[in-house]
């Protein structure tokens, strides 16, 4: 019998339920390192790429059957949500996404709007238009940026080193910080409820730079927030809920929500997935792994399943997105190798 929807090996990994083989799917899947996606990219500049709900819903389900994986997520970014907050956004080519007002002081976040979910229609259009494509055994995921993260974007004014405005806002003005944290907060929760309402079957938080934190720092700083998020969507459809650099973290993040916790390539599956009890996890391989011979490829895949050792709720990822220069076939070597373990291992 095929898989329906709740019964798709994804699905059933992130409920912490048996599966037949152990589910994969691979962050930026959809990426400069698939033909079919530069292709996609050379006439098409990235945010009009993204604004455009048909090619959006093209290079995720061409992503998704191109590789094999075990489930898509929708092609997007997590800094749109803030342009109708009020920030004005350019991706330069180059120097990556450049918030060009950065918020600095509480006048500034004072002057920021709640996004509501109409500002963010072409993101729900490429959601059902995707759903409607792809295979009815493989889920979609919608995403969204974690408050921690999108806040840091909008403070440093782009990419950073040091967080430096951010922790300048964090211990000199924890009023202003918590403000800031507040809308954002309750804006993703609509953006997240509007992707689940057009036909997400799960959702993913990106927190990639709350690694930057001390335990104390995301306990009294983020982890309300980020609490918050999770349980204004959690029990309409699994959350997943990731960071990069958490290995100090993960007990925090984990009492923060979701069904799922995803872990970088910085840890011991096995171990951690111990110490985090009843949780299902995520990851973990390094993603310069895929640029490896395949022999490499195959011994540290299989190290990490060795680690999960066939407990239900794991899901095989990456500890972060595909790299560009990997090879497709690599990444297809891999899907495979993890689809076919859990039979020759018995």
């Amino acid at each position: 019998m095929p898989n329906t929807d709740e019964n798709a090996p994804f699905l059933r990994a992130c409920r912490g339920l048996p599966v037949d083989h152990t589910p994969i799917w691979l962050m930026r899947q959809a990426g400069r390192y698939m033909q079919e996606y530069r292709e996609v990219r050379e006439r098409t500049p990235f945010i009009e790429l993204c604004k455009n709900s048909d090619l959006a819903a093209e290079v995720t389900v061409t992503a998704a059957e191109r590789i094999g994986a075990d489930a898509a997520i929708i092609f997007s970014d997590i800094l749109l949500i803030l342009v109708p907050m009020g920030m004005s956004l350019e991706y330069a080519k180059g120097d990556g996404p450049i918030l060009h007002n950065p918020v600095r002081d509480a006048a500034g976040i004072h002057q920021l709007k709640e996004a509501e979910k109409e500002s963010m229609t072409f993101v729900f259009d490429a959601v059902r238009k995707t759903r409607a494509s792809l295979r009815p055994e493989t889920p979609l995921i919608g995403f969204c940026g974690a408050p921690f993260t999108l806040a840091s974007y909008m403070i440093e004014g782009g990419g950073s080193r040091n967080y430096i405005e951010t922790k300048k806002m964090m211990y000199g003005d924890p009023g202003a910080w918590h403000a800031l944290m507040e809308v954002l907060t309750r804006s993703l929760a609509k953006y997240l409820k509007g992707q689940i309402e057009a036909g997400a079957q799960a959702v993913q938080i990106f927190d990639s730079w709350v690694g930057c934190l001390s335990p104390a720092d995301y306990r009294d700083f983020v982890l309300p927030h980020s609490r918050s998020l999770i349980e204004s969507v959690g029990g309409d459809v699994p959350v997943l809920h990731f960071g990069t650099g958490t290995t100090t973290l993960l007990d925090f993040m984990r009492d923060a929500g979701g069904d799922v916790i995803g872990l970088d390539w910085r840890v011991n599956l096995g171990e951690t997935w111990d110490r985090l009890g009843k949780v299902n996890v995520q990851g973990n391989m390094d993603p310069c792994v895929l640029l490896a011979d395949r022999g490499f490829i195959k011994k540290t895949a299989e190290e990490i399943l060795r680690q999960a050792n066939g407990r239900p709720g794991h899901i095989f990822n990456l500890g972060h997105g595909v790299l560009p220069p990997t090879p497709v076939d690599n990444v297809k070597f891999l899907v495979d190798l993890v689809h076919e373990w859990r039979a020759n291992s018995g």
